[in-house]
């Protein structure tokens, strides 16, 4: 018998799958973009989380309950990827699989992903001169993934890969305090 395959490779074959089946669907980006945007919501929503994986409510309604979140504000294979993972009980880890899955889409581009928190949403102007900037100061060309964050205050915190350059409100108090 052989043994079941470690996480991270579930993980992995689903990222890629799920990527697979958006490229087939021609508009990669925007899938990814919703997805990015759902798996950020189920982080931040125990409430949503609890009630798509609770094992007491049948799959067919937890797979509705995403019908009814996303269907006219996601694209239909954003809709249905989302339900297929509900149903077949990886809700968990959507938010592994979506993150292999923007990695994923970042190196086929020859990008790395930047996570940049940022207390409010950034316009696609300011997405753009943001990757302008973080290129010109890592030296890598870079997709931009925007996590709305209030903790930060004002400002930024910008992650490419191992480096952080945290231009945050939150950092500069923080610093102030400190040299008090």
């Amino acid at each position: 018998m052989a043994e079941p395959a470690p996480q991270s490779d579930r993980v992995e074959a689903y990222a890629e799958a799920l990527y697979a089946v958006a490229r087939a669907e021609g508009d990669t980006k925007t899938v990814v973009d919703e997805l990015f945007t759902v798996s950020r919501a189920l982080e931040g929503n125990d409430e949503l989380r609890e009630k798509l994986t609770d094992p007491h409510i049948p799959v067919a309604l937890r797979q509705q309950i995403v019908q009814d979140l996303l269907g006219g504000r996601a694209s239909a294979t954003t809709t249905n990827l989302v339900g297929m993972l509900v149903g077949n009980g990886r809700t968990r880890q959507i938010p592994a699989i979506v993150a292999s899955m923007v990695e994923l889409s970042a190196r086929e581009a020859d990008k790395e992903v930047a996570e940049v928190r940022s207390a409010v949403a950034l316009s696609d102007d300011q997405v753009s001169r943001l990757a302008d900037a973080l290129h010109k100061a890592t030296g890598k060309y870079v997709d931009i993934r925007v996590v709305i964050d209030e903790s930060v205050k004002g400002g930024l915190v910008a992650r490419v890969g191992d480096t952080v350059i945290d231009g945050s409100v939150r950092r500069r108090l923080e610093l102030l305090r400190n040299s008090l």
